[in-house]
């Protein structure tokens, strides 16, 4: 009796495993079918409903073969196609747009863009070139712009960086800014504007001048201004412009992660077109180190705006080090100027700004416009 118990048992096992089997054998078949129909064009009327659309196309290098669209490209890969020739697959390049159908309208980006990293590792250890850089990035366009091509960004972004002799620190600030800023799902612009000669480095005067020469080459809206020897930290301290001026690098390293006092406003910083205009741009007369940032600040809440910030947490900043410039000594009369904002706003500005425009030259990676900016005028005399 317990055996033939025993062999019942085995004998239901036997069969419910032998269901099993050919359970699983008609869902690999439905699903090889599947497949199978997308590669060619069997019963393409009962699949063309879920497979996507697929355009005939005659005339390839005068073949006359029927063409069948696979959309087979990878997410971080340049847009590209496939081609079904006669049954083979062959590598194309997807138009944008085709004479018989416009192409839908762009969303807007998101406001957090799901690619983001977060915190971030920076590190300026390892050598770098601009041939790396470039290898990096093929996504990024001559002259250092790059549109997202899956959604439509609210502000269009001017990134200018005053600069001379910092060849090595803008290498290392392309490398981490291009896909910082490709995440963050930003249509921008890389400016950076060369002060040639050896006379007194000037900071705002050369932010006024990539104000006005990016106005030439687009139609920005939204100004963010860096030193070449700051990065960030996070990824989502997002470069775009604010209801308010935008101060981003809140916490650098060199100052153990903290606000050095309530009205710093260096290092990077934000404004709308609106904004910058309003307070009637940056100062001309800071020539040296130091001061135009404060007189910055001053501009801002004179003209009745508050200066916004991202989490402390989110604003960390690493800065290259390095030694002083030459010809970049501090300003000794910074701090008189400072007290004079109010008086000096409305005729030192954008409304004031002379220069010279010697080259603007596109690199694969960013523009740079060379410009002479003038000397100092001679200190008053002590007697």
């Amino acid at each position: 009796m317990t055996r033939l118990m025993l062999g019942r048992t085995l004998e239901r096992v036997c069969k419910g495993v032998l269901l099993l089997c050919l359970l699983h054998f008609l869902i690999m078949m439905i699903l090889y079918f599947d497949v199978y129909t997308q590669r060619f064009d069997l019963f393409s009327r009962f699949n063309n409903g879920r497979n996507g659309s697929r355009n005939n196309v005659s005339g390839v290098a005068g073949s006359g073969h029927h063409l069948y669209y696979y959309n087979l490209s990878r997410p971080n890969a340049t847009l590209s196609s496939y081609l079904a020739v006669g049954g083979k697959l062959v590598l194309s390049v997807q138009t944008e747009s085709s004479p018989t159908s416009s192409p839908k309208p762009l969303p807007p980006c998101p406001e957090i863009p799901p690619g983001l990293v977060g915190r971030l590792l920076i590190e300026f250890g390892s050598q770098m070139t601009m041939e790396r850089v470039q290898k990096e990035n093929p996504n990024v366009t001559e002259g250092g712009r790059y549109t997202p091509p899956d959604c439509r960004p609210r502000w269009k972004v001017a990134i200018i960086i005053p600069f001379r002799h910092r060849e090595n620190h803008l290498k290392y600030w392309l490398h981490y800014l291009h896909p910082i800023l490709r995440r963050q799902k930003i249509d921008y612009g890389i400016y950076i504007i060369n002060q040639l000669g050896e006379d007194t480095f000037n900071r705002a005067k050369l932010l006024n001048v990539g104000y006005r020469e990016t106005m030439k080459d687009a139609d920005y809206d939204c100004f963010i201004f860096s030193d070449v020897d700051l990065v960030p930290m996070d990824d989502r301290n997002l470069y775009h412009c604010y209801d308010q001026p935008r101060h981003f690098a809140i916490a650098m390293d060199k100052f153990g992660f903290r606000l050095p006092y309530a009205g710093y406003f260096g290092g990077v910083s934000g404004l709308s077109k609106k904004q910058f205009l309003k307070i009637n741009g940056f100062p001309n007369e800071y020539w040296g180190w130091g001061g135009e940032d404060d007189d910055i600040y001053n501009r801002i809440t004179l003209n009745g705006m508050k200066v916004s910030r991202p989490d402390v947490r989110i604003g960390r900043y690493r800065m290259i080090k390095h030694e002083r410039d030459k010809h970049n000594e501090p300003n000794p009369q910074r701090f008189n100027k400072i007290q004079n904002t109010k008086n000096t706003m409305k005729k030192d500005g954008i409304s004031s700004l002379t220069y010279k425009l010697v080259q603007v030259k596109r690199y694969p990676l960013y523009t740079n416009i060379s410009v002479e900016i003038g000397k100092p005028p001679p200190r008053p005399f002590k007697g």
